[in-house]
């Protein structure tokens, strides 16, 4: 049962906007909300977790309880890991909602096996939707591309390109630098793109829960060449938050991008910050 420090403000936020283009809400850790001007509205990786203390630790409040969604066309998933796919958080959207769930092999190996999402949250077997590297599909207003994704921690990440016609969103997951992230800046124009960013820090081991030298997430470095590649217009640090001993401070990211260009602009948000894409 997941609980909510925040209420119901922010799924009630999402319900009542009328974007002018597409609304983006950051959700923490590498959680978002897309919601169109037509009313189409998307969750990726929406994680609503504490974590496994004293191994990882929330650092951020829980922003909602999954059930007060009502509104959900879709729920995406960028690899199988536990804060990108979690039955408490995601399979309620899909039972309350109807929503289909768009993820890769084995992601949905965990959803349907390890976490029995069909047994447990009444999650019925036509809302799976098992995609991978060169597929595209159409849900309501937006055109999603399936894309690699490089994450060597991940059995099978996958990222998304999320085309609308007031401009395109790319959300990488968990990767890091990828060599074919150069195609795809050429192949697509990118408005906003969001990337994982975090430090090295000392985490327990999973099995010795001795303490660990740790890396998750793209340093300073690689995430400002993964943004660089992919030719980002505005370019949304992720995951900075979340897990105690791995956060990092966005802001330092300025003296790393500015003399490159791309991303021309660094956009900085907080868990349930809203930025927009408008096609301006």
């Amino acid at each position: 049962m997941v609980h909510s420090d925040w209420g119901d403000w922010l799924p009630t936020a999402v319900e009542s906007a009328t974007p002018a283009g597409v609304a983006v809400w950051y959700l923490g850790c590498n959680g978002f909300v897309l919601k169109g001007e037509g009313g189409t509205t998307l969750f990726v990786d929406p994680y609503l977790g504490t974590g496994d203390p004293p191994r990882t630790i929330r650092m951020i409040p829980v922003p909602f309880d999954p059930r007060d969604v009502q509104e959900a066309d879709a729920v995406l998933a960028t690899h199988e890991h536990t804060d990108h796919v979690h039955g408490p958080s995601q399979a309620p959207i899909l039972a309350e909602t109807g929503a289909a769930f768009y993820a890769p092999d084995d992601s949905l190996a965990v959803a349907r096996g390890e976490e029995a999402w069909d047994d447990r949250y009444a999650v019925s077997t036509d809302q799976y939707e098992e995609v991978a590297e060169g597929d595209a599909f159409e849900v309501g207003e937006f055109t999603v591309h399936v894309e690699p994704a490089h994450d060597p921690d991940a059995t099978h990440p996958v990222s998304y390109v999320f085309e609308h016609d007031a401009g395109t969103i790319f959300h990488g997951g968990d990767t890091k630098p990828s060599e074919e992230f150069e195609r795809l800046g050429r192949e697509y124009d990118i408005d906003l793109g969001i990337l994982a960013f975090g430090s090295v820090g000392a985490i327990p081991d999973k099995q010795t829960r001795e303490p660990k030298r740790t890396r998750w997430y793209n340093d300073e470095n690689q995430v400002v060449r993964a943004a660089s590649d992919l030719r980002f217009d505005r370019f949304l640090p992720s995951h900075w938050d979340m897990w105690k001993g791995l956060t990092a401070d966005p802001k330092a990211l300025h003296h790393h991008v500015r003399s490159f260009e791309f991303p021309q602009r660094l956009e900085l948000a907080e868990i349930g910050d809203r930025v927009d894409v408008t096609g301006e």
